[in-house]
This record gives structure tokens, sequence and C-alpha cells, in this order.
């Protein structure tokens, strides 16, 4: 909730041309569902706060791209200023890193419910190096009961936003293979046409 609350101010400090609708509008829709979200997960309403967090995350990631696209399109133009270009730039990467930070999180192992549920992660998308060790070297380190936070989804996603790679972490799933290549598509589009050409004009 704290990531999807964190590119909401992201996109609140873009300038008003380079995001669909008001800049406020994707705070707003983020703020309104945190409601419920926080009730759903009280309440222990499983599917509800399923349900509610990917709509969440769809309008985010909807956010990030529409952005993105508004961007590469007005970037001939020349009418935003290199201090606009690289606030955007810097506010789109770190956006595309949470939010899907947030997806793999949310959808790993058949998301943070059922990996509560099971106490002990040992399938999934992605092949975390605590996975690869045996029952005996596990309890000789103290990860018998081990399970990925999102520290760990967050870590995934940084290496795929800057090295455009999964570094440590294999990915299995087709799903995760193909988020990932969307994620380090955006990455790569932020980096090499929008802070390249601030940083060329300033």
């Amino acid at each position: 909730m704290l990531a999807t609350v964190a590119v909401g101010i992201l996109f609140y400090a873009m300038p008003e041309a380079l995001t669909v609708g008001p800049r406020w509008l994707l705070i707003a829709i983020v703020g309104i569902l945190a409601i419920p979200l926080t009730i759903s997960t009280r309440a222990n309403l499983q599917r509800l706060n399923q349900v509610l967090a990917y709509i969440s995350l769809t309008a985010i990631t909807l956010a990030v791209i529409s952005s993105l696209a508004l961007l590469i399109v007005r970037l001939p133009r020349h009418k935003e200023t290199p201090v606009q270009l690289l606030t955007a730039a810097a506010a789109l990467w770190v956006g595309n890193m949470l939010v899907f930070a947030s997806w793999y999180w949310r959808l790993d192992g058949g998301g943070p419910n059922e990996r509560d549920r099971r106490g002990i992660h040992t399938d999934g998308a992605f092949l975390f190096p605590q996975m690869m060790l045996n029952s005996e070297l596990r309890k000789q380190m103290a990860e018998d009961k081990w399970s990925p936070g999102f520290v760990d989804y967050l870590f995934l996603a940084f290496n795929t936003s800057t090295a455009f790679s999964p570094t440590d972490v294999p990915v299995l799933s087709r799903w995760a293979k193909a988020m990932m290549m969307v994620q380090s598509s955006i990455s790569l589009a932020t980096l090499a046409l929008l802070a390249a050409r601030a940083v060329n004009i300033l």
C-alpha cells in the first residue's frame, strides 16, 4: 500500500501536461481504494482484498504507460524544460519499479495471503536463492521458514529496471517473463529517451 501511495505522490509531482487527467487523479484513486483495501485486510476478506489490489495496480500501471507515451510523443516538440523532463523521467522510473514490485509480490506463489498460509515458500514464478538450499542447510542458516517479503520483490524489480535482467533470481513462469519484459522496456525507454534528452539539452 505504501508503494502504491508513493507512486501516486510521484505522479502528483509530474507536470500536468505529462499525465492523463489532472495530476491529483492517480493519488485520489489510490487513496479511495486504500480504505476498502485496509478494511478487507483487517477483516480477512482475502478475495475482496485481491480484487481491489488488482484494480489499484492496474490503474497505476496504465498511468505509468500512458505518461511514458505522452512524454515520447511530446519529446520532439521541445515543450518541456530539461528540469521537467528529468523530473518526469525520475518519477516514471521509480514508479515503474514500485508498481512492478507490487505486481510480483501480489502474483507470485498465489499472492501474499497464500504464501503466509503455507508458511514456507518452495514454489513460485521466481527462483530465489533461499529456495535452492537443501532442507539441512536451510535449518543451519535459520531459513527453514523463509518466505519472500515485499523487499525481495522490490530488489528484483530494482535489478530489472537497472540491469534489465533479474540478476540472482531466475524467472520460471511465462507471465513473470512477460511482465519483466514490459518493465525493462519502460525502464529502457525512460532512461534512453527521456533522461538522455534532458541531459543533452541542459
